[in-house]
């Protein structure tokens, strides 16, 4: 159970009953993260924005957006991350195999040298914050200034997500499709 209400549409703030309304009116779902968000109606349109602008609007591939994303959820334990996002990494592209193998990616045969750029990068932006000169020359060898922006914004957007999702013990939806399973066996955020 969540540590805090989550709202119901009846229940929210006005600001955050609007964007609920919203989303629910192009036939989307409002998701448990969003009915924690909409706590704060004043931070929830730009939480959401921003995620959605990262999703659908950028330019960096997005395999490699949810290659970044599956390893801040990783890193985080963060079960409900990973579980969102495991069905839109099978759809861009990554492989079950990739996936089981994220973890340990150093060691795995399974990642090509970009791919092992972008890891090595998510890891030293959610672990350290300062990237070396070293790994930072290896991601530009393969993308454009505004990829490798779009890249740190995803994993410091999908590592402020799991900063609200694990603490906060939001609960995975029911009919989300993806399998937490594969990463931790969990079924909350990080619990």
């Amino acid at each position: 159970m969540a540590r805090i209400r989550l709202l119901s549409n009846e229940e929210a703030p006005a600001e955050s009953r609007e964007l609920f309304e919203k989303i629910e009116g192009r036939g989307a779902r409002v998701l448990n993260l969003y009915r924690a968000v909409g706590h704060s109606p004043s931070a929830a349109g730009a939480f959401i924005r921003l995620g959605n602008a990262l999703l659908n609007r950028s330019e960096l591939s997005p395999r490699l957006r949810e290659l970044a994303i599956l390893r801040v959820a990783t890193l985080t334990e963060s079960a409900y991350e990973w579980t969102q996002h495991v069905p839109i990494a099978i759809e861009v592209g990554l492989s079950e195999e990739q996936m089981k193998e994220i973890r340990h990616w150093q060691s795995s045969p399974r990642f090509d040298a970009l791919e092992r750029a972008v890891l090595r990068y998510t890891d030293e932006v959610a672990r350290e914050v300062r990237v070396s000169d070293e790994t930072f020359a290896a991601l530009r060898r393969h993308l454009s200034e505004r990829s490798v922006v779009e890249l740190t914004l995803s994993i410091g957007y999908w590592g402020m997500v799991a900063r609200m999702l694990v603490p906060l013990e939001i609960e995975i939806e029911d009919r989300s499709v993806g399998s937490s399973g594969d990463l931790l066996g969990k079924r909350k955020g990080g619990e």
